[in-house]
């Protein structure tokens, strides 16, 4: 579903050209590498890695690094959906590895915690109720399952090789991360100045810090979490910076079961369980809160096209997927990739002219191609890439044979 926002006062761009990406967890970040590709492919002048600003939150701060650090969503999949790369093993275990130290300095604190609850007993026991006793043992229990600390390893590894920098200082463009002060409740904005000696990867740990999942993010003795916890785009940092067309991705909306779906079970989502139901709740409150924000941008920003993508609310392939189970992730992934081409076919009228202000153009021949998808622009991509392989092969064996004759 595309939700064009026009500017009022256009206004000639160039080269400002931003992109915010919000949350979703790794369903979001399937969604937003298949969107992203088949911007990237449909668009002509669009290179999104040299933008001009970038803005992340949760798993959207990871793919934002990524581009912004110049890797293309093709090769994020290469790494993330196939798992293809030797040298960054994508394995589900970087998100799902438990939280061990968080564990065991809970457990230290129980013993004290049992002496005060029962010193709070003692005090009058005919006047303490068992919650009442209990309550001091709830301090006991781990602030979150899973530990942050492989995937800031991973992300901290991705971006200090072949070129990139995990340095927002180190960056020629902006890019900024989203998280939230657990004790303020205040944005934190990683990347602008004051925050933009945290290295990339701690602040990507801090903004994916989901309470519950995974512990709070220490850095610079301020605890942090999850940015989606006050907005879930935080589109208005990169129109700060400028940016004059944005490239708005949430990958999270309320499913709309009216229809009843493929399945006539969806018409009731109780009848899917409690999963189901917190997950179209949180859905619904992000969204909302995601709406109101882009609702404002229009009076603050008259001279900015802001183009928003998000799947459609009947789309229930999107909302019940399994994330987690491999073939699920290779389908979302193209599914997101053709929905959003879609949509760029149904706007083409309407997107050419604000578009073309811009710089920027449709390519009808790559929306008009039914063999595309994201899959076989990965198997291109392999096919280029093993040709360089071999010419650079070739290339060298020559330069040795020249030596060796010379010498």
């Amino acid at each position: 579903m595309l939700t064009p926002q026009l500017a009022i006062e256009p206004v000639v761009s160039g080269e400002r050209i931003g992109v915010a990406l919000a949350g979703g967890g790794p369903l979001g970040a399937f969604y937003k590498l298949g969107a992203l590709h088949a911007l990237a492919e449909s668009i002509e002048g669009l290179d999104l890695t040299r933008l001009h600003a970038y803005v992340g939150v949760s798993s959207g701060s990871m793919i934002a690094a990524g581009l912004a650090n110049g890797i293309t969503p093709v090769d994020m999949g290469r790494v993330v959906i196939n798992n293809e790369s030797g040298e960054f093993p994508a394995d589900p275990s970087i998100f799902l590895h438990p939280a061990y130290r968080e564990f065991g300095r809970r457990v230290g604190r129980l013993p004290r915690l049992v002496l005060r609850a029962l010193g709070y007993y003692a005090r009058a026991p005919l006047a303490r109720n068992l919650a009442e006793v209990l309550d001091p043992l709830l301090a006991a229990l781990p602030t979150g399952l899973f530990d942050g600390e492989p995937l800031e390893r991973f992300m901290r590894h991705l971006l200090s090789t072949h070129g990139r920098t995990n340095d927002f200082r180190s960056l020629d463009r902006r890019l900024y991360i989203v998280a939230t002060d657990l004790n303020t409740g205040e944005a934190a904005r990683f990347g602008e100045p004051g925050r933009d000696h945290v290295p990339i990867s701690r602040a990507i740990q801090a903004s994916t810090a989901l309470p519950g999942l995974y512990p709070p993010v220490e850095i610079d003795g301020h605890k942090y979490v999850d940015g989606a916890l006050l907005r879930t785009m935080h589109a208005s940092l990169v129109l700060e910076a400028g940016a004059q067309l944005v490239f708005c991705l949430n990958p999270l909306v309320a499913y709309d079961a009216s229809g009843g779906g493929t399945h006539h079970a969806h018409r009731d989502l109780t009848d899917s369980g409690l999963t189901v139901v917190l997950s179209q709740t949180f859905r619904s409150l992000i969204q909302s809160r995601m709406m109101v924000g882009m609702s404002g941008y229009r009076d603050r920003y008259p001279h900015a096209d802001i183009l928003l993508f998000e799947p459609d609310r009947d789309d229930e392939r999107m909302f019940f997927a399994n994330v987690f189970r491999y073939s699920d992730r290779r389908r979302l992934v193209d599914h997101a990739y053709q929905r959003t081409r879609q949509d760029l076919r149904r706007h083409a009228r309407q997107l050419a002219p604000v578009l073309e202000r811009h710089g920027l153009r449709l390519s009808a021949k790559a929306l008009r191609d039914p063999q595309r998808s994201f899959h076989r622009a990965i198997e291109e991509q392999r096919i280029r890439n093993s040709g360089v392989g071999r010419r650079l092969l070739r290339v060298l064996g020559r330069l040795e044979t020249l030596i060796e004759r010379r010498a």
